[in-house]
């Protein structure tokens, strides 16, 4: 009897621990929406991260990956900076291609 009960805890932890791991990978999947999870970030959530002077543009000393490697071409006026509109008319990379790599 003593070993049922055993066996019976034993499979509710297993089962208890199983759905949180679960639980937690849907949590995780959930935090961005699936129409987000392959698209580029905003303009507002580039701000939040790149933006050290909080100047509402992006210098060129600012930014990171691909859009530092792609820094001209978003910068359509030359003026040193990227704006939310520059960054909204900036030409999209091609599907299933890389920006080139820079050594």
């Amino acid at each position: 009897m003593k070993k049922i009960i055993k066996t019976l805890v034993l499979g509710a932890l297993v089962f208890v621990m199983a759905s949180c791991a679960s639980q937690r990978n849907q949590v995780s999947n959930t935090q961005r929406p699936s129409s987000q999870r392959n698209s580029p970030p905003s303009f507002a959530q580039l701000l939040s991260q790149m933006d050290a002077n909080e100047d509402g543009k992006l210098a060129q000393s600012e930014v990171k990956g691909p859009l530092q490697q792609n820094f001209s071409r978003v910068d359509s006026n030359g003026d040193g900076f990227i704006t939310e509109a520059e960054l909204e008319n900036a030409p999209k990379p091609q599907r299933g291609q890389r920006p080139p790599r820079q050594n």
